[in-house]
């Protein structure tokens, strides 16, 4: 447990292992054996699934006609663009919807004059296609509504607009609650009748999807001898940002977008990128997994969190250097106000929850304060699930009405739960992992009762010890440049695909010292060979460790400063041998 104020502070986990798979991985691929370790460690077990995983080639993506409603999508859609119809992208405020209509407005734009752009201002509308802005659509002349990263349960909205003579086109990827909405194609592999075999896009990897089908529609048309053939391959650095931004599985598609992308934004291609970089301080670097999700994805969620998701949606856009500095900045100011109110929000919970452990608190946490942003809670709620492995809802109250968001572990459904809490809920949408509530203020008492009951309903027994989840346990001399060379080929990380953590015991300490922030720097010893660590804010450890023993768990890296490169450890956890 993170909160723990003993060794080791989590559960160890060591996963079963099949060493046949192991050898026919390092027989057929010529992989280190910990390498074909960890790989078996993931369910990949057979070698063309290895080198598809190892290598993610754009010609592995799914055909995008297997989603239900794609084919009913495209012709919509072909047919606005031959009626020169006008139409809007009607997106979600986080880094998804703004990638998201970014990739489909800068796809559409080059042949098509009539097609705009908006995104709800979070505070004053809230999540979702609305009544007002339907009515502004149809004043302006707009005919087609595209929703993108929203939609799938916007039913009465969607029932007005046509009532108002205006089609729409979902593209979700929202859990679904019920019917459908009467729109003219809900493309979103969730829906019980759609044969995409990858059901975990994020809404930028749908709208990716949908410019695949629709390039090829409009080519077998003819389209492209009086237009510029697209490459949509320029358009990955954006998917993978709203892909990790959306913390979606980087598995399958995912994987190959994400994989792709961060080499498009390593590169510089795309203006507005090359100014977040540089105001986030990464600028000349290799972009990796961590470095969009904390320096990049923040700066472009702060937008839509505290001020407009238009200046990061014209950021994005942008072709000129100097506007797009000058936005990047903005961006970043806006970050920065974030994390300040974030932090605030942060310290408070602390207090009110203490030590859940202790007290024997099994329950989610779910909380409400008429003075949180709304737009900053769910950025908490998901440190507090990071550092007490349980479900959280932080609830934002106003005039009576609390906006909510929720975060949860791999073990519960959080969707599925606030399903069954709808009596208590004015509405609700999200996934598996993250959702969104709006809830009457006197039902919150209720709801959080309720909610913890259907907790323990999902799995009576379930445990809310944090796991450490090892994938091998190895030697210390195993960590050598040329592994660390063969982890690289396991990136980009992130959910489901997690760094790589071994285990090496009896081991010993020297030189140890707090550095930043509370961080514990320290040389291991064991089998002839000495490694750098770093502990990041564990320096309150530090007399419990010397002269002992240790068993330790943690991700081999490189590590970089000053020009030069050295492997280091950095650690997940340590146990004290007796």
């Amino acid at each position: 447990m993170n909160v723990a104020k003993t060794l080791p502070t989590t559960r160890w986990r060591l996963r079963e292992e099949n060493q046949d798979v192991q050898k026919l991985l390092v027989r057929e691929l010529g992989l280190s054996p910990l390498i074909s370790r960890i790989l078996e460690s993931r369910d990949i077990c057979d070698p063309d699934h290895a080198r598809r995983y190892l290598s993610p080639s754009l010609g592995d993506l799914h055909n995008p006609f297997l989603m239900q409603d794609m084919n009913k999508a495209i012709d919509r859609m072909i047919r606005a663009i031959y009626h020169n119809e006008r139409m809007v992208i009607y997106g979600d405020y986080d880094a998804d919807g703004i990638t998201s209509v970014v990739v489909l407005l800068h796809f559409l734009r080059q042949i098509h004059p009539g097609a705009t752009y908006y995104i709800p201002d979070r505070m004053r509308e809230g999540y979702g296609l609305n009544r007002e802005a339907v009515e502004r659509f149809r004043s302006e002349g707009i005919s087609l509504i595209v929703t993108v990263d929203c939609g799938i349960s916007d039913y009465e909205q969607i029932a007005y607009a046509r009532q108002l003579g205006m089609g729409t086109i979902i593209l979700d990827h929202h859990e679904i609650s019920g019917a459908l909405p009467e729109a003219e194609a809900a493309v979103n592999p969730n829906r019980t009748d759609c044969r995409f075999p990858f059901k975990h896009l994020a809404a930028v990897g749908i709208v990716f999807n949908f410019l695949i089908a629709l390039r090829g529609a409009l080519r077998r048309d003819g389209f492209w001898k009086k237009y510029a053939y697209p490459n949509l391959k320029e358009y990955l650095d954006l998917v993978a940002l709203g892909t990790i931004g959306d913390i979606a599985p980087l598995v399958d598609e995912n994987r190959i977008f994400v994989k792709i992308g961060l080499d498009l934004m390593t590169e510089d291609r795309r203006v507005g990128l090359r100014a977040l970089k540089l105001v986030s301080g990464i600028d000349h670097q290799v972009v990796d997994s961590d470095k969009a999700s904390f320096a990049l994805i923040p700066r472009i969620n702060a937008a839509g969190r505290i001020a407009s998701a238009s200046e990061a949606v014209d950021l994005l856009l942008s072709e000129n250097q100097d506007q797009a500095e000058e936005l990047a900045g903005k961006l970043d100011g806006f970050n920065r106000k974030r994390q300040v109110m974030e932090k605030l929000i942060f310290n408070e919970l602390l207090e009110k929850v203490g030590d859940p452990f202790e007290a024997g608190e099994i329950g989610p946490l779910v909380f409400a304060s008429p003075n949180w942003h709304p737009g900053v809670i769910g950025i908490v709620a998901s440190k507090l699930v990071e550092r007490f492995g349980r479900p959280a809802i932080l609830i934002s109250l106003k005039d009576g009405i609390g906006k909510g968001s929720g975060r949860s572990v791999a073990g519960f459904n959080i969707y599925e739960g606030l399903k069954r809490c709808e009596s208590l809920l004015l509405s609700y949408g999200g996934h598996r992992y993250a959702a969104g509530i709006s809830i009457p203020e006197g039902n919150i008492d209720s709801f959080a009762v309720r909610f913890r009951e259907i907790l323990r309903e999902n799995d009576p027994a379930i445990d809310f010890t944090v796991c450490t989840m090892i994938d091998a346990q190895c030697s210390l001399k195993d960590i050598t440049h040329e592994l660390l060379s063969q982890v690289e080929q396991l990136a980009p990380f992130g959910n489901r695909n997690p760094e790589p953590i071994l285990c090496v015991r009896n081991v010993s300490m020297a030189s140890p010292s707090i550095v930043g922030n509370n961080h514990l720097k320290m040389r291991i010893n064991g089998d002839g060979v000495s490694r750098n660590s770093i502990w990041f804010s564990k320096g309150q450890f530090l007399q419990d460790l010397s002269s002992a023993m240790l068993d330790i768990v943690f991700t081999p890296q490189m590590n970089t400063w000053n020009g030069s490169s050295d492997i280091q450890l950095k650690m997940k956890d340590i146990a004290v041998n007796p």
